[in-house]
């Protein structure tokens, strides 16, 4: 995050009425009132040696704020529910949105305000140990925080829930409800027990400052500031209602009237008989040169809002996906790599020989385990062009990743890291914190214990359902616990955070192959453990930054995490159960093709029911792909040795492989429109705004963003209960999502595909 991002921000006001003052928080121990008076003195000369930290942060903290408050209860569950079923819903979809925190962040405000001024301030039980009121004064910012971290556990995705999908709608097999809640409970609160072991080294000292919270706490002094209307414009609530509105009504016409807007792919309207032509322009299923979407949901479906991404990145992204759509996948494609002619250039499908979709259940037998037989008749399995290179990109961005953090920043992360095992990196913030009670680390230790305790059984009781034995879930646990302290101190240093995914599917497909659903436990169990740990992190860190009391942050995380646990499940059961052939990409007219959930599935059949020897080892078509890895670790050095050679060109360092490199990491199921239109409008606002208007961008580049989320998520749910439920659809033109039919047709002679016509 760039340092003039954060120029310009007042410490906020948090004036409270009188009868407010004895209201403190049960987690403040009675000597706290002399060491806040102590601290706050100090804060100029004590303040967070990270620059950017110090410029953003408040320095001070008012102890008697409440916290636990009916609102915040209130709001907060709200808040989670709302954006766990949201996200989920809009997960299965053609064009997923993925609903920030930020769209919540925002809106509770005039809510809280709103139940500040009108909820009853009586006392209930005066006098007794019992002694609460609905309403302690005015909403405040503490209170905001712990609503934000609420809708922070429902704002991410649950990763387990492509298990349910995947078994339930692409292998059509049987899994329970209790199954499917006991493994999406255990990954995701399992991440609570890394955490909590490594909060001391990651949360505390000020080395590690997590320079992506630094969006939340700008937003949360911007939006608890008394603000006055200059002459003209309008506050930022104010923006984000007007915003809100026009995002909410707009999106009626990509998402009902004129879907088309999705993808405005005009080279095909030119060459409606084209193959070629058609490759080269569908933003769905080809190259996407030229189009774009005129859709909040393909802009920020996949990437996140282009508005949160500093040019910088933005700019990594563009060049790393310019080289991989545009260079290296037609070279592969034209040269015809792999039979690349045979299937299309961009899908996510998986093929035979002859170019025909694979049936995957002809090669499964009665114990859901894959028949040796069965394959050998089927074949080998091929990939789309595009497929087999963003697998071999996956593989270069995780070296990548290990040696660019090494020459650019390992003796950072080395300094740093030996220096948060010292007292002397307690900075004001942390000082600040001392003075509640600690969350013990016994908590942490029995949630851990008792959640492996959870999954050994679950997974042992109900084999038939899960495939993975118990050794697994303990190497499972390993790799997590191993690499989240590495990772989590680059995430906390450099807001990199490397993927473990590849590593968990290449280890248990080696280990135990044949077994599909046991290699997606695995890869949940290993990889998403590890990324909840860092989640919980970083939100520890906000909780630090803003002066939450630990005990009431552990409570808030762990209330919020198990109510978008039953969201998520709930609303993903009741879609897979009442929406007729679900997942089904085959049916055109459909928007709930799933597209995530269908790479998952192709995942798991290429690494766990059919395994990575005989796909991508010496049993396999792409054997060669491997040499991606190696590709990787080189990048990384011929960029330092550039930087090394040339120190007065300041822009080589700005080059960042694993960024670059991984740029396509969502391809597939994201498209070529999707990153397009993420690119031009995070040039819009990270350059131009932000360069030519950087107070405009600074007061409405955030508010704009949750807003555009905001109304689009309400709308799209409005248009499913009113229309979708009854099967109510326009049929015309401007409702053919791509107008490229002949897109996905392979090129080589004498291949015949349904609807493509046969080169001789």
């Amino acid at each position: 995050m760039e340092e003039t991002t954060h120029h310009g921000i007042r410490t906020p006001l948090m004036s409270r009425d009188e009868k407010d003052e004895d209201n403190t928080d049960n987690n403040l121990p009675s000597s706290s009132k002399s060491q806040t008076s102590e601290i706050n003195q100090a804060h100029d000369e004590e303040n967070s040696p990270v620059k950017q930290v110090a410029l953003t942060v408040p320095t001070t903290d008012d102890p008697s704020l409440p916290v636990l408050t009916f609102r915040m209860w209130v709001l907060g569950t709200l808040s989670c529910v709302l954006l766990s079923f949201l996200n989920q819903f809009f997960w299965y979809r053609t064009e997923p949105l993925s609903i920030t925190a930020i769209s919540a962040q925002i809106a509770v405000v005039p809510l809280g305000q709103l139940m500040a001024a009108k909820i009853t301030d009586r006392v209930f039980f005066k006098g007794t140990r019992c002694e609460f009121t609905l309403n302690p004064g005015p909403f405040n910012v503490k209170e905001h925080v712990l609503i934000t971290i609420f809708a922070n556990s429902g704002a991410g995705s649950v990763y387990a829930i492509h298990i349910v999908t995947v078994v339930k709608a692409f292998y059509k097999k049987n899994i329970t409800f209790f199954v499917s809640f006991i493994v999406i409970i255990t990954t995701q609160v399992l991440g609570f027990g890394w955490a909590g072991i490594f909060r001391r080294y990651l949360v505390e000292p000020a080395a590690m400052w997590w320079p992506a919270n630094l969006v939340q706490v700008s937003l949360f002094r911007a939006l608890h500031e008394k603000e006055e209307r200059s002459k003209g414009g309008v506050t930022r609530t104010q923006f984000f209602l007007i915003a809100f509105t026009c995002s909410f009504a707009y999106y009626v016409f990509p998402g009902y009237l004129f879907e088309m807007l999705t993808s405005l792919s005009w080279i095909c309207w030119i060459f409606p008989k084209s193959i070629l032509a058609q490759q080269l322009g569908s933003g769905l299923y080809g190259l996407g040169i030229g189009a774009f979407g005129l859709d909040w949901s393909t802009i920020s479906s996949y990437l996140g809002s282009p508005l949160a991404s500093p040019w910088f990145a933005t700019a990594n992204v563009a060049a790393g996906f310019v080289f991989v759509m545009y260079v290296l996948t037609p070279l592969c494609y034209w040269f015809n790599v792999y039979k690349a002619k045979t299937f299309p250039i961009f899908s996510d499908d998986l093929f035979t020989a002859t170019g025909q979709e694979y049936n995957i259940s002809a090669i499964i037998d009665s114990n859901f385990h894959l028949d040796l037989a069965a394959y050998d008749r089927e074949g080998p399995l091929y990939l789309s062009t595009f497929f087999a290179v963003t697998y071999g990109v996956g593989f270069a961005a995780l070296t990548a990743t290990i040696v660019h953090v090494a020459l650019f920043h390992g003796r950072e992360i080395w300094e740093q890291s030996m220096a948060s095992f010292q007292e002397k990196t307690m900075d004001i913030h942390t000082r600040h914190m001392r003075k509640y009670n600690q969350v013990p680390e016994w908590w942490f230790v029995c949630i851990l214990l008792v959640n492996i305790a959870l999954t050994i059984f679950a997974c042992e009781y109900y084999k038939d359902q899960l495939q993975l034995p118990w050794w697994g879930v303990l190497l499972a646990c390993g790799i997590a616990i191993t690499f989240t302290l590495p990772i989590g101190i680059i995430t906390a240093i450099t807001n990199q955070s490397p993927g473990l995914n590849i590593i968990t599917e290449y280890i248990i497909g080696y280990i135990y192959p044949g077994y599909p659903v046991a290699n997606m436990c695995f890869k949940v169990y290993g990889y998403i453990s590890m990324t909840q740990a860092i989640t919980f992190l970083q939100d520890f860190k906000l909780g630090h930054y803003m002066k939450i009391p630990p005990r009431t942050m552990f409570m808030a995380q762990v209330v919020g995490t198990i109510i978008a646990c039953i969201t998520y499940l709930g609303t993903a059961w009741w879609l897979l159960e009442t929406i007729t052939d679900i997942c089904d990409s085959t049916a055109s007219d459909s928007v709930w093709t799933c597209p995530s959930d269908h790479v998952f599935y192709d995942a798991s059949v290429i690494w766990g029911l059919i395994g990575p020897r005989r796909i991508f080892g010496n049993l396999g078509t792409y054997e060669a792909v491997n040499w991606f890895f190696l590709v990787g670790a080189i990048a990384p050095i011929l960029v330092w040795l550039a930087a090394k050679a040339f120190p007065q060109q300041e822009w080589i360092r700005l080059i960042n492989m694993p960024v670059l490199i991984g740029a396509t990491g969502m391809m597939p199921p994201a498209t070529a429109v999707n990153y397009t239109t993420w690119v031009l409008v995070g040039f819009l606002s990270g350059f131009v705004v932000y360069r030519y208007k950087p107070d405009l961008w600074q007061r409405y580049n955030y508010v704009l963003s949750g807003s555009l989320d905001a109304g689009l998520a309400f709308m799209g749910v409005l248009l499913y209960f009113c229309l979708g439920l009854e099967n109510i659809s326009i049929n015309w033109w401007g409702n053919d999502l791509d107008g490229c039919p002949l897109a996905s047709c392979p090129t080589a002679k004498g291949v015949s595909v349904e609807g493509c016509p046969v080169f001789t």
